[in-house]
């Protein structure tokens, strides 16, 4: 009877161990006006972390100026259940020759900021503010001491955003003075540059990149994921240039010629999604498939023990009809 007992029980755990757990996930809003449709406020109702990552604006700096770029607005009808966790884009070149009392004036007047659009909007924010930068070995120090002066003035838990080659160069780019941080897993390559690599995501270049992601220093990693897709038109002279939120549907057109399932040929001269292309000119469509997704987060599995996932982003042309719990 103890010899049944015992094997049910290793049984038990053997099936614990092996069952995958689900990962927790929501998603990143990154529109100028915070507005959301039906299909949105849908995805968003079954998402499993109860935060919305929201975009709150930008900056960069123009003529030596600070400069807040897109700040948010808001519809009367927006509403949400989950509270808003502020994310501020910051430009690399804004921290380029920026001076001691610049930071302390950068971190104060985008607090300022935050407080105010949160204030007047009535946002129910979390004591947290994300930071997305892609800082560099030569802005590294500068942008270390803005993270630590924002979140003496804020009072709030500053985080921010990793990019690949700051897990795989961290000897260069050093390690952010945060106690957590978010990997951004995808924008893999450049797509304005010829190749026939998925620019916002090639699954082995990522892995090479974070082969090494088990010795990164800080332990407390969330993942962000690509869920969107974009167009890019090539013209005569192997110029390229990105149209946003396009997919292979949108290539079903009379004027267009198909290559292949994900690109095409313009047959006509005319305007096509909001600009003037001519005859010749190419459409190819960069999208992510759930099997790269469930890839990526196999890889990770045995990377992070434990991680939530932020879909990037929040549209109706990317949630609708998608798994999301991985």
């Amino acid at each position: 009877m103890k010899a049944v007992r015992f094997l049910c029980i290793l049984l038990l755990l053997l099936f614990s161990c092996n069952k995958k757990q689900k990962h927790p996930y929501t998603f990143y809003y990154w529109k100028t006006k915070l507005v959301l449709d039906h299909d949105e406020k849908k995805a968003l109702d079954k998402a499993t972390v109860p935060y919305l990552y929201t975009r709150f604006f930008d900056v960069d700096k123009s003529r030596g100026k600070f400069q807040p770029v897109g700040v948010i607005t808001k519809d009367k009808s927006f509403e949400l259940r989950q509270k808003i966790v502020p994310v501020v884009f910051i430009t690399n070149r804004t921290f380029l020759y920026i001076q001691k009392e610049e930071i302390t004036f950068l971190a104060q007047n985008i607090n300022d900021l935050i407080q105010k659009k949160t204030s007047e909007y009535h946002l129910n924010t979390i004591p947290e503010i994300q930071i997305d930068c892609d800082w560099t070995a030569g802005t590294k120090n500068d942008y270390f001491n803005f993270l630590k002066e924002l979140k003496k003035i804020s009072r709030k838990e500053i985080t921010c955003t990793l990019r690949l080659h700051q897990v795989k160069d961290k000897a260069q780019t050093g390690i952010p003075p945060v106690e957590k941080v978010y990997l951004m897993c995808y924008s893999t390559s450049s797509p304005l540059e010829n190749s026939d690599k998925n620019s916002i995501l090639d699954v082995n270049i990522l892995k090479s990149y974070l082969a090494d992601l088990n010795d990164y220093p800080l332990k407390k990693i969330e993942v962000a994921l690509p869920i969107y897709s974009w167009g890019i038109v090539t013209n005569y002279l192997g110029k390229h240039k990105l149209i946003n939120a396009l997919s292979e549907k949108d290539l079903e057109h009379p004027n267009f010629k198909k290559i292949s399932n994900h690109e095409i040929e313009i047959l006509k001269d005319g305007f096509y999604f909001g600009s003037y292309m001519n005859k010749g000119f190419r459409i190819k469509i960069e999208s992510i498939s759930e099997n790269q997704i469930r890839e990526v987060v196999s890889f990770l599995d045995k990377k992070i023990p434990q991680y939530n996932i932020i879909y990037y982003q929040l549209d109706r042309k990317f949630v609708n009809d998608k798994n999301f719990e991985l």
